[in-house]
């Protein structure tokens, strides 16, 4: 006597051989609708590239593949237009695109999925999201860049403390510090660039595991698709999320770049530098002091740059443990480089508007610019008299000890005072005398090193200015920077 099979509900695209329903539960927690439904273009658009190959291997008529074409576009027009009715049962987008276009077109949807997976239409998919999305983070990385050089070329003028170790090294000027960054988001957006390259090869055609049986031309695929190769291995194909890695590597390097930039400019905000004030509509206030006029915009992408870094290390966390080929933990691919695209596109948009509108407190910076900043300066004053480095070096430091043992400044040190520093330095000459070698000791003394000229070092605009090599702190120097940075970016093309 023969059982007679349950009668099931729904019918899954995989579902042939189960005799029961999924569990309501398990269903929420396999479904990934929710999620995908993102990538609804991506999918059609995918699809039709593949129904086209299908048509070149003789396993679509004409006819059928141009009602799977008109279809698909009235698809995508019911989901560009919050038309598209998600179905209780519709897994992921790829069964709820199926499934839509099967009500449209009958049977001849059924045949789209010849020599398909969908383990190599969902990486196809995915890649084809993350290309588009890497494109207009460039284009917002671009533009970061562009209000950094402009920025630094309007206020070229104005000088600060440069910091080491938080303290106050030597002075620099604005723009040195604001193009330090660019240089940073110059080199984010290179790599970004070669992320996109490993992005851009061809997932689709390699089935489930084992590849394609059907002659299914795959680099006819690539031209319709735009990918520059295909790969070369199913098995790698089909499991390789490497390119996602990636991208979240390369998101939390460039996060963590401008979290940097952003406590630069927290600290300089706070009322103790004063240097810059964020504009009020990149500000917030305080429900309890009135007073408080705080830079949340800042605060804001330096939180969020903690929260792109556990996406990475959560993800890699995924993948760790997982065997070879597809598996369904990788569905979790999607939710994590959305959420991150999502972030890091709006951090480096506000990080843009609000340096456009940052207003710089000259007389601040002026005024935080102290004469003990330019030791290093006095050292190279007693350089340039023959005075070795590493003595001119503790000459100064003796100095410096003495101007704070007086308690005042060191460019107020008279030359009299600077007369009394003594640096013994025992050195050995050897004279001929009578046919003779006889050993001489000395004991040199340096103080009269020190004369009227030293005066001429307390100036801040020449201390930066004498550094004229590429990459100093000198009006060229720096213009020559913003020069190349503009010239590189107008080398560059994306869209919004």
């Amino acid at each position: 006597m023969t059982e007679a099979v349950p009668q099931k509900t729904c019918q899954k695209l995989w579902g042939g051989r189960f005799a029961e329903d999924v569990d309501p539960d398990f269903h929420n927690l396999n479904k990934s609708i929710d999620i995908d439904k993102r990538m609804y273009a991506e999918d059609i658009q995918g699809s039709i590239a593949y129904a086209r190959a299908l048509c070149r291997a003789k396993l679509l008529s004409l006819e059928e593949t141009q009602k799977i074409d008109t279809a698909f576009k009235q698809v995508l027009a019911e989901w560009d237009n919050g038309e598209f009715i998600i179905n209780h049962e519709d897994e992921d987008i790829h069964s709820a695109n199926e499934r839509r276009l099967s009500e449209l077109i009958g049977d001849v949807a059924k045949k789209l999925h010849t020599g398909r997976s969908r383990n190599d239409q969902t990486v196809t998919d995915t890649k084809l999201w993350l290309r588009k999305s890497i494109d207009k983070l460039s284009f917002r990385l671009k533009t970061f860049i562009e209000v950094l050089v402009t920025r630094a070329e309007q206020d070229i003028d104005i000088l600060m403390p440069g910091y080491t170790h938080m303290q106050r090294a030597q002075p620099v000027r604005w723009s040195h510090w604001l193009l330090s960054y660019a240089w940073y988001a110059k080199e984010d957006l290179e790599r970004l660039l070669e992320v996109r390259k490993r992005v851009n090869i061809l997932p689709l055609g390699s089935g489930a595991i084992a590849g394609n049986p059907f002659p299914i031309d795959r680099s006819f695929l690539a031209i319709e698709l735009g990918f520059d190769k295909i790969t070369e291995n199913s098995m790698h194909t089909v499991g390789d999320r490497d390119f996602v890695a990636e991208f979240l590597f390369w998101s939390s390097l460039s996060s963590v770049h401008l979290s940097r930039f952003c406590e630069d400019l927290i600290i300089y905000n706070t009322q103790e530098f004063n240097f810059i004030q964020f504009a009020d509509k990149y500000s917030t206030g305080s429900s309890l002091m009135p007073q408080k006029h705080n830079p949340d915009c800042m605060e804001l992408i330096r939180g969020k740059t903690g929260t792109i870094l556990g996406k990475c290390v959560g993800f890699m966390t995924t993948l760790k443990g997982i065997p070879s080929t597809y598996n369904k933990d990788l569905q979790e691919d999607k939710e994590t480089i959305f959420h991150t695209y999502d972030i890091l596109y709006q951090m480096y948009h506000i990080a843009e508007k609000a340096l456009a509108t940052l207003k710089i407190n000259r007389n601040s910076c002026k005024n935080a610019l102290t004469s003990d900043m330019l030791a290093t300066d006095m050292a190279y004053y007693l350089v340039r008299k023959g005075i070795p480095f590493r003595q001119s070096h503790h000459l100064v430091g003796e100095a410096v000890a003495l101007a704070e043992s007086k308690g005042v400044p060191l460019s107020e040190l008279t030359v009299p005072q600077l007369k009394t520093i003594r640096y013994n330095q025992v050195f050995l000459e050897i004279k001929v005398l009578l046919r003779k070698n006889i050993l001489i000791l000395k004991y040199g003394y340096f103080s009269e090193v020190f004369e009227e000229s030293i005066s001429s070092i307390w100036d801040f605009n020449l201390s930066v200015d004498q550094y004229t090599t590429v990459g100093g702190t000198s009006f060229k120097a720096v213009q020559q920077q913003i020069n190349s940075l503009r010239f590189w970016l107008r080398k560059l093309s994306f869209k919004k």
